[in-house]
């Protein structure tokens, strides 16, 4: 796969992704994590600490050169940023811009 297809296909489920996160937000369904998220009177303390507990999981994988679960903690990471940018109103094209105005 090329690096341009690979980057449209993340930009897919990145997009993809927050959109189900904001769709848990308006609607709250009961038995969806993302939701109890939203709706949890520390959410945004819970959402700061997942955020801590995944970005230390993260670094131990790199140093242990395991790459599967430096995959997965990674994935764990972003899903919590994504949340977390939700809550605070902010998006992927807010990150992306960000991201593009440091080139």
């Amino acid at each position: 796969m090329s690096d341009e297809k690979a980057a449209e296909g993340s930009a897919d489920v990145l997009d993809e992704l927050f959109a189900t996160i904001k769709q848990r937000q308006a609607e709250l369904p009961e038995d969806s994590y993302t939701a109890s998220l939203f709706t949890h009177e520390k959410g945004e303390n819970e959402v700061l600490e997942k955020l801590g507990e995944e970005s230390t999981e993260l670094i131990l994988a790199a140093k242990d050169d395991d790459f599967e679960e430096l995959q997965y903690e990674s994935a764990d990471f972003v899903y919590h940023l994504l949340v977390l940018l939700a809550m605070k109103g902010l998006d992927v094209d807010d990150l992306r811009d960000e991201l593009e105005s440091r080139f």
